[in-house]
This record gives structure tokens, C-alpha cells and sequence, in this order.
């Protein structure tokens, strides 16, 4: 866990995103020794928020697969997507 003091952004910027970028993990701030913020690299920000977004598809889909949604097999998928491949040659 990387944590620095809140002074540390103002006094270090270059060398706390560089941090940030290199290890691609979040670097914490604190202020008057509690945390205060969370720095994280854009590419560390982006990929987790595509993380939490196909996590949440994901508990979606079993949700209703839970509740007796259709589902198919591996073969009918295979069946349809061939039907529809066939349909736009």
C-alpha cells in the first residue's frame, strides 16, 4: 500500500504520478495523519471501472438466470450464431 502525506502532492506531483503510473495501483493521501484521498493512474482508473461494469453485467445475468430467465447451452448458442452468420452472407 503506497500512502503519502497530503503535502507530499503538492511538494512531489512528478514523482507521486509517476508512482501511480508505474505501479498501477493507488497511491493514498492522508491529511493531519487520516486518509484524505486516493490518487490512481487514468489506465489503472479506466480498466477498474471497466472491471466493476462487467461485474456488475455478470451479477445481472445470474440474477436472472436465478430467477428462470431462458438459458442456453453451448450448442444452441453455436446453432444461432450460425443461423445468423448464414443469414447476412
Amino acid at each position: 500500500m503506497l500512502i503519502k502525506p497530503s503535502t507530499a502532492l503538492r511538494n512531489e506531483y512528478n514523482s507521486i504520478s509517476e508512482l501511480c503510473k508505474s505501479k498501477q495501483e493507488p497511491v493514498y493521501l492522508t491529511k493531519n495523519g487520516e486518509g484524505d484521498l486516493v490518487l490512481l493512474s487514468i489506465e489503472a482508473y479506466n480498466y477498474r471501472e471497466e472491471m466493476l461494469d462487467l461485474r456488475e453485467k455478470l451479477l445481472a445475468a445470474e440474477a436472472n438466470r436465478l430467477s428462470g430467465a431462458k438459458t442456453y447451452t453451448i450448442a444452441e448458442m453455436s446453432e444461432r450464431l450460425r443461423g445468423l452468420i448464414n443469414e447476412n452472407l
